[in-house]
């Protein structure tokens, strides 16, 4: 049933911003190389080809994509061009992935050496830019044999987990201003001011995929975070077995079990379970995602509902986003957001993956 809810998604997927190369195509793709890998079937790798191909102009460089905006959540969709460079050998994808990597040689950085989440966001990191950017650059600087890249990406996420943390709370704010200038930045500390699950779901996606990536030497210093911020998260779930969009209030008017954020999280433990990194406990959670988060529509067809749309900070279509609590509970809710699906499909793939494993062995 949800096997043919994702294949139908994938096959009826309309390029999120008119075909222009953006990170929510990036994360549909993520999701099919996921289940490419978990079953084996051709089907999966077909959807990813074409609709990465639709988005490859005919000298192979990504549509609508301008370098030099140096917007971090572009560099997402490369580790589909990876993928499929390993899958089918075709030049043209890593002709495409080297383009990225170009912008990354120039992407603005902190004073301490971490890449500015866009330009027209300076001095800013964003957890969300750890899930886009580093991830990419750990694959690529293997994929080229360029271990400087692997190094200058994990001291950077080590870096941003720093300048994030919020003491006493085991959890790490959306965004850090490094110059203490924008109106939603904490003046001593620079931190926006709540805790956005989904901000915190990029993060944890990422540590947990990283881990995956690289040896465990290179992890070691990742580790310690890793682990405290899972246990913080699972300490934070809800009786109900979801997360809330602003994770730590369950006292907030308008608060409500966030769906996309919840996928996130339950991907990151049983990834880093998996990984061994956690103890193996957490793949009971997985059922209890899929029974909260889809439902049957009036028309038969299956849907994930209750994500949050689309949260930030800064000014925004006419309005100032300030990262309060409040702000965050007043973003629309929406269904089948890509920001949710995919995070829903790279768990359902971890699922078959646990299956199979177990075909094998009995």
């Amino acid at each position: 049933m949800l096997t043919e809810y994702f294949d139908a998604y994938a096959r009826d997927h309309q390029y999120y911003k008119g075909g222009s190369w953006c990170y929510e195509d990036g994360l549909v793709y993520r999701g099919l190389e996921a289940m490419h890998q978990a079953t084996g079937e051709d089907r999966w790798l077909a959807h990813l080809q074409r609709l990465v191909d639709g988005q490859l102009t005919d000298a192979s460089l990504p549509v609508g994509y301008d370098p030099s905006e140096y917007n971090i959540d572009h560099i997402l969709s490369g580790r589909a061009l990876l993928y499929l460079h390993a899958q089918t050998g075709d030049p043209k994808y890593m002709t495409a992935a080297d383009y990225l990597a170009l912008q990354l040689q120039h992407h603005p950085r902190t004073k301490s050496g971490v890449y500015w989440h866009k330009l027209r966001y300076p001095w800013q990191i964003w957890l969300d830019g750890l899930y886009m950017g580093p991830t990419f650059q750990v694959g690529y600087g293997k994929a080229r044999g360029d271990q400087a890249l692997v190094a200058d990406s994990l001291t950077q996420v080590a870096t941003a987990l720093q300048h994030t943390r919020v003491p006493g709370t085991g959890l790490f704010a959306h965004a850090f201003d490094e110059a203490r200038m924008q109106p939603w930045a904490d003046k001593e500390t620079g931190h926006s001011p709540a805790f956005w699950s989904r901000a915190i779901g990029w993060v944890a996606m990422a540590l947990v995929d990283l881990a995956e990536m690289v040896t465990e030497a290179e992890f070691a210093p990742l580790r310690q975070d890793t682990i405290a911020l899972l246990e913080n998260i699972y300490a934070l779930r809800q009786p109900d077995g979801l997360w809330l969009q602003v994770i730590d209030r369950p006292d907030l008017a308008g608060n409500y079990q966030e769906s996309s954020a919840s996928a996130m999280f339950v991907y990151a433990l049983v990834k880093a379970s998996r990984l061994g990194i956690v103890p193996p406990i957490y793949d009971g959670l997985i059922d209890t995602l899929l029974d909260q988060t889809v439902r049957r529509r009036a028309d038969g067809q299956l849907e994930m509902y209750d994500m949050c749309w689309v949260a930030g900070l800064g000014p925004f279509e006419g309005r100032y986003r300030d990262g309060t609590a409040e702000y965050y509970v007043s973003e629309r809710v929406c269904t089948d957001d890509p920001k949710g699906v995919s995070p829903l499909i790279t768990t359902f793939a971890l699922s078959l993956e646990a299956n199979k494993a177990k075909a094998v062995g009995s």
